[in-house]
């Protein structure tokens, strides 16, 4: 081998090491989003204590969470809402139920009637009872229940494991 050739051979050998050690972090950069775990997701969060509830009257509580969209990290900040019912009329053996105060039907905010003993969507008038059981026939379903623990303190804290759901759906189908 000459010294010409040495040179030819020795500058490709480098570029392509400089370019590879270029490309692992670039490549590790774009993967980066797709590899990480959801921080967060299927977790149980505390919304409130068990003395704050009134029996049979809703109450609506924040859900709040750290986000994170590919590279961006959000504060935590609300996300949505949760209607807690202590005690409700249709199940007598939950102490609590959590309802999703989105709609099944389009996905707008459900608030409380103005009897206060109903939910209501002003969207497009959906109306449910206190357990989440739909009194007209506009949405396609019941308002969707979430998971509900109480921690065993003295004043028993509200864990809510928070997930939204598929809106125009006759089934309650998770979204991802």
């Amino acid at each position: 081998m000459n010294r010409r050739d040495f040179y030819r051979y020795g500058t490709v050998v480098v570029g392509n090491l400089v370019g590879l050690g270029l490309a692992i972090p670039g490549v590790a950069y774009v993967l980066d989003p797709l590899l990480k775990r959801k921080s967060g997701e299927g977790a149980y969060q505390e919304v409130a204590t068990l003395s704050e509830l009134k029996v049979g009257v809703p109450m609506s509580v924040p859900i709040i969470e750290q986000r994170q969209d590919a590279w961006v990290n959000y504060p935590k900040e609300p996300v949505s809402s949760v209607w807690l019912v202590r005690q409700p009329p249709c199940n007598s053996k939950e102490t609590v139920i959590a309802l999703s105060s989105e709609c099944p039907h389009l996905g707008c905010a459900v608030s409380l009637g103005e009897d206060g003993k109903s939910f209501f969507c002003p969207c497009h008038t959906s109306s449910f009872d206190l357990c989440g059981n739909a009194t007209n026939k506009i949405p396609p379903r019941p308002m969707d229940g979430l998971e509900v623990t109480l921690s065993n303190d003295k004043d028993p804290k509200i864990q809510v494991k928070f997930q939204r759901f598929r809106a125009q759906s006759e089934e309650k189908i998770p979204l991802v």
